[in-house]
């Protein structure tokens, strides 16, 4: 391929960058998209830009084949700036391919068509396709806006989007392995509920060979994702100081008194209400001061007082 665009890799990897920086693997979900069938991995260029950190803002995966330019991301929470975030990012490899072309030439220089995906697999309620618009920033709308960028957010959890996930196996394979570890998140510690994934997918094959060769960084990699998407979410529900998150809050505390009156174990709580062990449990070790009658707004101040209270209800 004769112009190629550059991407960077100076940030933390996620398991979707791990994936997907294999070419075969990134040709396999290009053609998904697409509905193309390209077939040779080496005509792909991953294209990652030097200077793609800005504020803490990075890019997942680039790709460029055949002049169409593919910008993808994994989202866990809900971002309604992903189109300026891809503007900013189309705008440094647009910037990077031009370099050695006269943009005061009367000729017009072509550029790599565009594409902008989210891959979005958080908790959160989605549907199973959203499109974003840059225009929708705007303080002023128009009806026809001078500059505009779509984006487009497919869900990928269980029970959207399955046409996508069955041309692309490896898409699928990675919503399951999400999948499986939120479900052991909610009777295990963190760091077990990973290692129960990561066996339980090699045994079974999900992402066999993925997690085979590179088990204890995925391991790794998967706590650091855990604890960054809850921390996206803390900060999306900063609520807690004006009371927003109140109403959640008190409803959780409500139905683990209401069991714990019935004298059940946390980990039953926590498998019945389809909560983290972790986050029932401290719930219950602030509620058992408060036993029997378990008075849940005292409850809900006590928690408030507590170090690290925010990083177990970010949810």
């Amino acid at each position: 391929m004769k112009d190629q665009i550059y991407v960077s890799t100076k940030y933390k990897d996620t398991i979707f960058r791990m994936l997907f920086k294999e070419k075969q693997r990134l040709l396999e979900l290009f053609n998904a998209i697409n509905s193309t069938d390209y077939d040779n991995p080496e005509e792909l260029e991953v294209v990652t830009l030097e200077n793609a950190v800005y504020m803490s803002i990075k890019n997942d995966v680039s790709c460029l084949l055949d002049m169409r330019l593919q910008l993808y991301e994994q989202q866990s929470t809900v971002n309604p700036n992903m189109p300026l975030r891809d503007l900013m990012y189309v705008c440094d490899q647009y910037e990077k391919y031009i370099i050695d072309k006269d943009i005061y030439s009367r000729k017009l220089i072509k550029l790599p068509t565009p594409r902008f995906i989210i891959f979005y697999n958080g908790t959160e309620k989605q549907p199973e396709r959203r499109e974003l618009h840059l225009s929708d920033a705007f303080e002023i709308p128009e009806e026809t806006p001078s500059l505009e960028l779509h984006v487009t957010q497919l869900n990928i959890n269980h029970g959207y989007n399955q046409t996508l996930l069955e041309k692309c196996p490896t898409l699928f394979q990675y919503m399951q392995y999400v999948d499986l570890v939120r479900q052991h998140r909610r009777k295990h510690p963190l760091k077990e509920a990973v290692q129960l994934t990561v066996d339980y997918c090699i045994e079974n094959g999900i992402l066999k060979d993925f997690l085979f060769a590179n088990k204890a960084e995925v391991i790794k990699m998967s706590i650091y994702e855990y604890d960054e998407e809850l921390h996206k979410k803390t900060l999306h529900d900063e609520g807690y100081e004006d009371g927003v998150n109140d109403g959640g809050l008190l409803k959780l505390i409500e139905q683990t008194c209401r069991k714990l009156r019935k004298d059940k174990s946390p980990e039953i709580i926590a498998d019945e209400l389809e909560e983290d062990i972790d986050t029932v449990n401290y719930i219950c070790d602030v509620a058992k001061s408060f036993a029997p009658e378990y008075d849940e707004k005292e409850i809900m101040k006590k928690l408030r007082e507590q170090p690290h209270y925010r990083s177990h209800f970010a949810c």
